[in-house]
């Protein structure tokens, strides 16, 4: 066989592999599992559409009581369970469990907690009132997805958050787990919608935030950004980031200018489907380049 031709298979293979990303999706809700939202279908659609790019991709969301297991098809994936992950000096127990969407041939990982994720809501109660303790359920979540992608040794490339349920991810990839192989490398996009909430976390929210190198200095200067409600988390997500999208046709004018004053990169909204993948995946590699 000729050499030139060696190289050429060696060096396609080779961008080949360049161009493709591991892209880890997390997201607040997922349709079919939850009601159709325009994070629900983006979070649906868009890891479908990028895994059939060629992309390898990985998609987690919170187990909320009201997502019917049997009629869904979870089921608890042992190898994974069994953590307990300490917040605020108190175990939690995390279960991993997992479903498949057929049509799609994607796999759906649920984090799990009885104390959390049992009651049948999902941020808020059957009245419209929101769970006290979602801080704290956003602080489990996150952390049960970071370390179920180690126990996973999968590496993504891409890191892309969707919903105010993951804003806490960016801030620990980029401190707690900075220094993981998993995570050393990643780069981390926020999509930003205007699905917020409107009852501020609690005071001793930053206490329950600490996590290896989120220690009392780290806390203290996180403490300077007042009351955390959703604009404050938002921005939080944000200044953490590598990039931001915008997931809404509109959002506040306060995090419009917020991002414009950013040096960061930015994609803004896109109706159209197809087009909003094309310009989505060009992001990706954009960040990661």
């Amino acid at each position: 066989m000729p050499i030139f031709f060696i190289i050429f298979v060696l060096n396609f293979r080779y961008i080949t592999k360049m161009s493709q990303k591991n892209v880890l999706f997390i997201a607040q809700e997922i349709y079919p599992y939850l009601p159709e939202t325009q994070i629900s279908l983006t979070a649906r659609q868009l890891p479908q559409a990028i895994q059939e790019r060629g992309h390898e991709i990985r998609t987690f969301m919170p187990k909320y009581g009201n997502i019917n297991e049997r009629r869904n098809q979870l089921h608890e994936v042992i190898r994974l369970s069994g953590m307990n992950l300490i917040i605020d000096d108190t175990d939690y127990s995390l279960l991993i469990k997992v479903a498949s969407i057929q049509p799609a041939r994607m796999q759906v990982y649920f984090i799990d907690n009885e104390e959390f994720f049992q009651r049948k809501g999902t941020v808020v109660d059957k009245s419209g009132k929101e769970y006290v303790d979602n801080d704290i359920r956003s602080i489990f979540f996150i952390r049960g997805v970071m370390e179920t992608i180690k126990k996973l040794r999968w590496i993504p490339d891409i890191i892309h958050c969707h919903g105010w349920m993951t804003a806490l991810a960016p801030l620990y990839i980029k401190k707690s787990y900075a220094d993981d192989p998993c995570f050393t490398n990643s780069k981390v996009i926020y999509s930003v919608y205007n699905n917020g909430f409107t009852k501020p976390f609690r005071p001793g929210f930053l206490e329950k935030l600490k996590f290896d190198a989120l220690g009392d200095k780290e806390i203290e200067e996180l403490a300077k950004r007042g009351t955390f409600d959703f604009d404050t988390l938002t921005k939080l997500a944000i200044d953490y980031s590598d990039g931001v999208i915008q997931g809404s046709e509109e959002i506040s004018d306060e995090i419009k200018n917020y991002i414009a004053n950013k040096e960061i990169e930015f994609l803004g909204y896109e109706e159209d489907f197809d087009k909003n993948v094309e310009a989505i995946e060009s992001f990706y590699k954009k960040i990661d380049q």
